[in-house]
């Protein structure tokens, strides 16, 4: 579904996925399980990490066990693959999606509200928007560590509208994968899905939601007057 022109409605607050969404992250993290895996004596097999895609956590963990058994401990790989990643962050900084610096600052100019609600830790969730210089456009922060309930529960983006002050009705929610994106529609907010790693399902094109190329489409609704 493309954007949809006839709802002008300004939102009262959004509410951003962070990695794929916001920051760039998908060649990063690419790299940092690669060497991960095979510090934890396996080989890197890019079918494996292209089927954990756009999974939970604990889908994850089932495919990693399936691929490469029992013996693979995945609390060393999960420290070796953080570890990889900063590492990796520090030699080459990661970048903003396309368009989303820009609606960022029209975001603040309009003194909407903005949070992030992520699957990542918040160790991480902090120092990458920072490193990015993004991280003073967000009052709230809802990772891993704050919900019971990971994606597709709708629970990041209720707790997250919650430490807004807002309705979820009334705000917006900016996703890439199928997971964050069922999460973002079961919530009720008006939900945005830019894809990065790989197209939406067909199940998930069925919640109506809003698809775009960039998040550059989203100044379209901030810039032309309210209907």
């Amino acid at each position: 579904m493309a954007l949809n022109l006839g709802q002008r409605k300004r939102p009262s607050g959004v509410v951003f996925d962070m990695d794929g969404t916001l920051l760039d992250t998908e060649g990063p993290a690419r790299a940092a399980f690669a060497r991960a895996i095979v510090e934890v004596g396996f080989d890197f097999d890019a079918s494996v990490y292209d089927r954990c895609l756009g999974t939970t956590y604990g889908e994850t963990q089932k495919i990693l066990l399936a691929a490469y058994g029992d013996g693979l401990d995945t609390r060393a790989l999960g420290d070796a693959w953080t570890a990889h990643f900063l590492a990796g962050r520090d030699l080459a900084p990661i970048e903003l999606k396309p368009g989303i610096a820009e609606l960022l600052r029209r975001l603040q100019e309009l003194n909407i509200p903005m949070a992030v609600a992520t699957a990542n830790q918040r160790e991480i969730c902090e120092s990458s928007l920072s490193d990015c210089g993004v991280r003073q456009y967000f009052g709230h922060l809802v990772c891993t560590e704050d919900v019971r309930n990971a994606k597709p529960a709708p629970d990041p983006y209720l707790l997250a509208a919650a430490k807004l002050g807002k309705q979820p009705a009334n705000c917006w929610a900016v996703e890439d994968s199928d997971i964050g994106t069922r999460a973002a529609v079961a919530s009720k907010m008006r939900t945005f899905q830019i894809p990065d790693a790989r197209p939406p399902s067909e199940s998930v094109l069925a919640l109506g939601h809003e698809v775009l190329a960039s998040a550059s489409e989203l100044l379209t609704l901030l810039t032309e007057p309210e209907i």
